[in-house]
């Protein structure tokens, strides 16, 4: 029996309580949309023309592009740690755990202030909602206790929701946004041509003169810039939960940025609406702004369906930024139990793969701030902690890139750097200058609090320090080794990038067969044999690298599979043996069945792991081994792996659209532009065609491709059999198509 390493341990626990990946672009999109469309729109706006007039609408278009650097830095981030407590975790694993627990702590406290905030919004919408406030107290202390009643009620609604399930609170959220922002369009619309067709002539200039609010003048649109500047804050919102998007490198950054484009061009043209139209000392202390608003040009809508119309927009934004709102504060406290910084209760997973404990104590602080505080307090205190966030963000980032760990690999990369993260650092500072007074009091407050925690609570509990120290290390300084591995499990665990060579690998990869009496050792030698010819090594070196890993290294065995690897500097090309026994060996207790001998060019590390990450995720199917045992060729060996979502197979028949390929060269295919035919199957032969290979009757072809290839090439051979483009469910049942998107395709040269 032979004895092999087991796999890379992931040095934090991480793999323990693993989340299950169920949101898509349209959910990160959603969250994050719906996070900052609530009380920044449908109650602050009254409260920031106090301190800025009519340039309020100014101070709303600079905070959203002052956003920018902090976005570009989170998606960065996000796309290459997508691990749930999103902005706790960058700290904690780019400046260390001590940083983590005052940024976790921030950071969900911010985040249960705005959404308290949102819910209080929402009781002051549904008092004024016709054949509801007549259920409302007439005395203002009786009406804030009824409101602030309802606020808790509808906590504890959304806390139930999100114990459910992720894609649950996410299915809701969806729903809401598109209510929400249906409902947003006809106001802007409706407002514009109200503002610029309907208004006395005049009245449009003086509603905005002066421009700048007489007292407070310049400095009052800054300081507003300040307040508001929470309104966006929702925008990172869902980079606590991206260990649960699928596809993070594609959807995170561009869920985000269609999202403060949406919000920024909402927000802008709807307060610009409200000043133009209401009277401005009323608007100051106004509360509903938008639905008194829209009672200037709903008039036309029989009463009281304007005002409905508004108010069910408000409580759709206040719902969704309460649940998003509870979805991810939730998630800070689980990942930080994880980590060991606060107590480990906070970790478990309930029935549904949802941190219950997490969400209650986070809808727990929801209800005690809901009651104890008033608006602006929290609209002030969150935008501080937000703020001092985002610095240390900013900060993060640029750690991580000077520390050169090789799984620090983002799908997203901020421009300009370090100059955008410098640019940012400064902004978040400028506005916290800016708001000044008791909000940074109470923010100092929660930073010392924390500090204490770590430092009495904490310290002992961790042995981790920060990717800062691999910074130090190239200054003379220590490190932290377990953090590469971290970051390396990470990179495995995402798997294989559109633009990484996976599926053109597979297709050329070399397949031996293993005899019922082969032990490990002659494994490694039969798949030296085969990759001997294709590398520029002696077959002695290749055997000795592959024990290395098999025996002492990294190979990962698992799901009765084993992946023995090594990088080499002298090759340009991924190269890869499929071995396979049907009776199996015994390794480390485990029956395994499959070996993938993986050799990659030493100048690309990331890829390699994410290659061995895609290669993981494979064996991780519960259906891979029946199907890895039951292929009869090699090219149905290769089929198990590729991806199937960018594979199409094919048979050439006469009297279907493939027969037209048959006696044509290959070169005279006319395959839509990103795919390529990887094998050939003819009678019992597998091989690789070229461009000059002629087509015969009955050879089956394995196409590999991107999305719209893939979608291109199944329409052409499938729609004329009634399947509608969809190559499963074709009439010859051999096909799959895809969800996912660009792979490259295999060199039509290549002569491996």
């Amino acid at each position: 029996m032979t004895e092999a390493a087991s796999p890379d341990a992931n040095t934090t626990g991480a793999k323990k309580s693993k989340m299950a990946k169920t949101l898509g672009l349209w959910d990160v999109y959603a969250i994050s949309t719906g996070a900052m469309f609530s009380a920044g729109f449908f109650l602050l706006p009254g409260l920031a023309t106090a301190y800025s007039g009519p340039s309020t609408y100014l101070s709303y278009f600079l905070a959203g592009l002052l956003m920018i650097p902090a976005l570009l830095s989170i998606a960065e981030l996000s796309t290459a740690l997508p691990r749930a407590g999103g902005s706790y975790y960058f700290l904690d694993r780019a400046l260390g755990p001590a940083v983590g627990t005052i940024g976790g702590i921030g950071t969900w406290l911010a985040l249960v202030l705005k959404s308290g905030f949102a819910l209080l919004g929402m009781g002051a919408y549904l008092a004024i909602t016709p054949y509801i406030k007549e259920f409302i107290p007439g005395d203002e202390a009786d009406r804030l206790i009824a409101i602030k009643a309802l606020a808790v009620a509808l906590t504890v609604v959304f806390t139930g929701l999100n114990i459910f399930g992720a894609k649950e609170s996410a299915k809701l959220q969806g729903i809401l946004v598109i209510v929400l922002l249906g409902v947003l369009a006809f106001f802007v619309a409706q407002g514009l041509l109200h503002v610029f067709f309907e208004l006395p002539e005049g009245q449009l200039r003086e509603q905005n003169t002066p421009f700048f609010h007489q007292e407070y003048g310049l400095g009052g649109m800054f300081s507003t810039i300040g307040l508001v500047f929470v309104s966006y804050a929702g925008l990172t919102k869902v980079a606590s939960v991206s260990e649960e998007v699928k596809r993070p490198d594609r959807n995170l950054p561009l869920g985000m940025i269609l999202s403060l484009i949406t919000a920024t061009s909402v927000y802008v043209l709807g307060v610009f609406i409200m000043v133009a139209v209401l009277n401005p000392d009323e608007l100051r202390s106004d509360l509903t702004p938008v639905a008194t608003a829209a009672d200037a040009f709903f008039d036309w809508l029989p009463y009281p369906a304007g005002l409905i119309l508004i108010v069910l927009a408000a409580l759709a934004a206040f719902a969704s930024t309460g649940n998003a709102g509870i979805m991810a504060a939730s998630r800070y406290p689980f990942a930080m139990s994880r980590d060991r910084l606060i107590p480990p209760v906070f970790e478990k997973l309930g029935r549904f793969k949802t941190p219950v404990p997490a969400i209650l104590v986070t809808s727990g602080a929801m209800i005690f701030f809901i009651i104890v505080l008033d608006a602006e307090g929290v609209a002030k205190a969150a935008s501080v902690f937000n703020l001092l966030v985002f610095m240390l963000i900013n900060l993060a980032v640029i750690v991580m890139r000077e520390s050169h760990i090789t799984g620090y690999d983002p799908g997203f990369r901020s421009p300009l750097y370090p100059w955008t993260q410098i640019l940012g650092t400064l902004i978040c500072g400028w506005l916290v200058y800016q708001i000044g007074g008791a909000a940074i009091i109470i923010t100092l407050g929660v930073v010392i609090a924390s500090a204490l925690w770590y430092y009495y609570y904490a310290q002992k509990r961790v042995e981790r320090d920060g990717a800062i120290y691999h910074w130090f290390e190239r200054l003379g300084q220590r490190r932290y080794d377990d953090i590469e591995t971290e970051f390396r499990e990470i990179l495995k665990e995402k798997g294989a990038r559109a633009t990484d060579p996976f599926d053109a690998t597979v297709a050329r990869a070399k397949v031996v067969e293993l005899e019922p009496d082969d032990e490990l050792d002659v494994w490694i030698e039969k798949s030296a044999d085969a990759l001997a010819p294709l590398l520029p090594i002696s077959r002695e070196r290749i055997i000795e690298e592959f024990e290395d890993s098999a025996h002492r290294g990294p190979a990962v065995i698992e799901h009765g599979a084993m992946l023995p690897h090594f990088r080499l500097p002298e090759i340009e090309r991924t190269r890869l043996v499929l071995a396979r026994s049907r009776t199996g060996i015994q390794i480390n207790g485990r029956q395994i069945h499959a070996a993938f001998f993986l050799v990659s060019p030493d100048d690309k590390p990331a890829q390699h792991l994410r290659v061995l990450g895609q290669l993981a995720a494979k064996i991780e199917d519960e259906t891979f081994l029946e199907r890895w045992l039951k292929a009869k060729d090699v090219l149905e060996i290769k089929e198990v792996l590729l991806r199937e979502e960018q594979f199409l197979a094919i048979h050439l028949e006469p009297g279907t659209p493939a027969g037209d390929l048959i006696n044509q060269p290959l070169m005279n295919a006319n395959l839509p532009e990103g795919t390529l035919v990887a094998m050939v199957r003819r009678k019992d032969n597998v091989f690789v065609p070229r461009g000059k290979t002629v087509l015969r009757d009955q050879d089956r072809l394995t196409i590999i491709g991107d999305l719209e290839g893939i979608r291109k090439t199944s329409k052409r051979f499938f729609a004329k059999a009634g399947s509608n483009g969809d190559p499963a469910s074709s009439k010859n049942g051999d096909a799959g198509a895809g969800k996912s998107e660009d792979v490259p395709a295999a060199d039509p040269q290549d002569k491996s």
